[in-house]
């Protein structure tokens, strides 16, 4: 297996429509799977779509996680050609990165449940039902197939920040600083 090299934000693949898969079996996508599974797993990801690694092709491998506390021992899910869809008008928002856009951090309004459907690499159908953050990272996945990066979903950008600074602000109690206003309470 070969580790690849992920395109990062500004390069054209990540903008662009991916195309249908076709066979699903030939060799060739078998391949780019198992190599998507290891790099996401060398790259500590949680989701990995083929334009993110230069294929335009509809192609994503997933964990299937409840909580990113979940041991990740579970086995990826390659899905062909996927569709997802909401199930019910529930929106969560919860911060979410990408291995294309490293560092960063945004806050991401996404369906709470989603179905989904798809290929496996032997070309059968196959489907769920995903909540939490395994709906979202399909959905995110999902989004890179047609060209679309978290940022683009995000309500407010002021929500955008590096992981380290979010880390930070998550360990220092919000009273540390003083009041929240320049006037003194």
């Amino acid at each position: 297996m070969t580790l690849l090299k992920i395109a990062r934000l500004g390069h054209p693949v990540l903008l662009a429509r991916a195309r249908p898969v076709g066979d699903p079996t030939r060799p060739a996508i078998r391949r780019l799977a198992r190599d998507m599974i290891e790099t996401m797993l060398d790259a500590g990801g949680i989701g990995l779509a083929a334009p993110q690694v230069h294929a335009g092709i509809r192609l994503i491998v997933a964990l299937p996680l409840a909580d990113r506390a979940q041991e990740r021992t579970v086995a990826p899910l390659v899905l062909v050609d996927p569709v997802v869809e909401p199930m019910g008008g529930e929106i969560e928002e919860a911060y979410e990165g990408c291995l294309s856009i490293p560092e960063l951090r945004g806050l991401v309004p996404r369906a709470a449940r989603v179905a989904w459907h798809g290929r496996d690499l032997a070309g059968r159908r196959i489907e769920g039902e995903a909540s939490g953050l395994f709906a979202r990272i399909l959905r995110h996945e999902i989004d890179h197939l047609d060209g679309i990066l978290f940022p683009m979903r995000m309500h407010d950008l002021r929500t955008l920040a590096f992981a380290s600074e979010l880390h930070r602000r998550a360990a220092v109690p919000s009273d540390e600083f003083g009041p929240a206003s320049e006037e003194e309470p």
